[in-house]
């Protein structure tokens, strides 16, 4: 029993260690970079959100004017949901946008719709 007890607390300890080192964050920000790496070609891709279309964002060509320029997302959308649900179909908040509704029409999948607006929320 003393052993497991050794054991126990030998692992807790280094558990402890790890999360204190970081290297849980660390693992989870190379995530976040590859699925904000992904929204961002989602985007920027002319098939898919090609919110260059009507969006002028940081790093884009031939940007549009019709819609707001993308920039300081995250003070215009502190709450994140309400940014994917925009994305998803801005007619919920406005009937007469032009906003292509791109999950109701399919034009990108929910995961889709998810990697674009984690990009989105981080300019």
């Amino acid at each position: 029993m003393r052993l497991t007890a050794h054991i126990l607390t030998t692992t807790a300890s280094i558990a402890a260690l790890i999360g204190c080192l970081g290297f849980a964050p660390t693992i989870a920000s190379a995530d976040t970079a590859a699925d904000l790496e992904k929204g961002k070609e989602l985007a920027f891709n002319r098939k898919k959100g090609n919110c260059l279309a009507c969006h002028q964002i940081a790093g884009g060509q031939l940007a549009g004017n019709i819609g707001p320029p993308l920039i300081a997302m995250k003070a215009r959308f502190p709450d994140y949901d309400k940014l994917r649900a925009q994305i998803y179909d801005a007619r919920t908040n406005n009937p007469n946008t032009i906003m292509i509704p791109f999950g109701p029409h399919a034009v990108m999948s929910d995961g889709e719709i998810s990697l674009v607006t984690k990009f989105i929320h981080t300019l």
